[in-house]
């Protein structure tokens, strides 16, 4: 059954409604999506274009990016030293492609103003067609290149999650029986310029549950959009019983609302109940407009607002330790201008969603329904599901605003 994107307004809030629709729809009417593929079929094959086009239609619109119906706040990220040098990030990056074979190399190599950095989603793979050099076609020096560029980028945490992530997409593979749309190595990483340490340049790591886009002029960095997710989110089973993700983030952030007295907590709480996917600002969102909501951060106590600023620093802290600082400084300059946001109940067994939203951040945490766990209920929002996201709001997802910055004092 055909189904047109005529419905898409050009609104990006109504995208992200269609989106949600249509994996309830694909789930309805193609239900051999949830049963094991290992190749494919009409239902399959009608998904993968529905994806494609509704790609084509958001990537179609100039980048402007996430902003409130106010408009965008400028002169917010300004070119400036930060201290921190990224020569090690620009060592491990042409370590990285001079491992690679001709073949990966033009896969995996793209223009710094390529359009290829808005390209990724959470999307499976058998129904999202990706870009850039997996690690499923990489030999063992290739890998190891290509984690010692992560390693060069994020924290030891950052590089933990990242393995984590990728773990449960090895279990969805085992439990799906599935060899098309999941396991852990159809992750994929592309360059994007040529690494300088003057120069803009960067990398894209993108796959079902995680996509980190790395931007770097020179001893500057914007780590956004970064998607962050996992099904299951602890695994009992098969090659990585054990596994476990985003358990701190998630008790924190039910602390912080907890904290919070009555009067404070009726601000917050915008719904009680949760009872669908409530994230907004996942793939080709990059336009999204969204109002702050909430409970403003100048309306905290000075213990509470140190709360908020290590919530906060359970996201950002999984980029480059220095550089994770730099940014925290930034979003501290902003905290009485942070909102602070919630969906769902408070208590201690409760599935919900939060946001915290700054000038500066954008950050995301929603308890998603079950799409590749057969034996949970369709529908019903889940611990066992999480999906993250963090940008930069205001223009500067990518380095978009320091790169027009740049390009307009050394045009290309």
């Amino acid at each position: 059954m055909p189904i047109s994107l005529n419905i898409i307004s050009s609104s990006f809030f109504s995208v992200t409604k269609y989106l949600r629709f249509v994996l309830i729809f694909s789930s309805l009417i193609y239900p051999s999506l949830s049963m094991a593929q290992s190749e494919y079929n009409p239902g399959l094959l009608a998904v993968k274009k529905m994806f494609a086009d509704i790609e084509i239609n958001a990537l179609a619109e100039a980048y402007t990016g996430v902003g409130a119906s106010s408009g965008l706040e400028s002169g917010l990220f300004p070119i400036a030293s930060t201290g921190v040098s990224t020569q090690p990030l620009v060592d491990a990056a042409e370590v990285f492609l001079s491992s690679l074979s001709p073949s990966l190399r033009i896969k995996a190599q793209y223009a710094v103003g390529t359009p290829e950095w808005r390209r990724w989603s959470n999307i499976d793979n058998g129904i999202y067609v990706r870009q850039g050099a997996s690690f499923e076609e990489m030999n063992n020096e290739q890998k190891g290149a290509a984690w010692n560029l992560l390693s060069s980028s994020l924290s030891s945490e950052g590089v933990e999650l990242s393995r984590s992530i990728m773990k449960t997409d090895q279990t969805l593979r085992e439990i799906n029986n599935d060899t098309l749309r999941y396991g852990e190595e159809k992750y994929f990483i592309k360059i994007m310029g040529v690494p300088s340490e003057s120069e803009p340049w960067g990398w894209q790591l993108n796959g079902h549950h995680l996509a980190i886009n790395y931007f770097i002029l020179g001893d500057q960095v914007v780590v956004a959009p970064m998607f962050l997710g996992g099904e299951p989110v602890i695994t009992e089973t098969g090659r990585h019983a054990g596994n476990t993700i985003f358990q701190q983030e998630q008790a924190a952030g039910l602390q912080f609302v907890q904290s919070l007295d009555a009067g404070q907590r009726n601000v917050a709480i915008i719904e009680e109940n949760k009872t669908s996917n409530t994230i907004q600002a996942e793939a080709w969102q990059d336009n999204l407009v969204l109002d702050y909501e909430g409970l403003l951060g100048q309306d905290l106590t000075e213990v509470q607002q140190d709360n908020l600023i290590d919530l906060i620093s359970l996201f950002v802290n999984n980029i480059r330790d220095e550089h994770a600082l730099v940014k925290m400084e930034e979003v501290i300059a902003h905290i009485n201008d942070t909102y602070f946001s919630w969906v769902g109940g408070t208590e201690d067994d409760a599935v919900f969603y939060f946001r915290i939203h700054s000038p500066v951040i954008l950050i995301e945490f929603d308890h998603q329904g079950p799409v590749g766990n057969p034996a949970l209920a369709r529908g019903v929002p889940t611990r066992q599901h999480i999906h993250v996201v963090v940008r930069t709001p205001n223009g500067n997802d990518y380095g978009k605003d320091l790169l027009r910055q740049h390009l307009a004092l050394h045009p290309h």
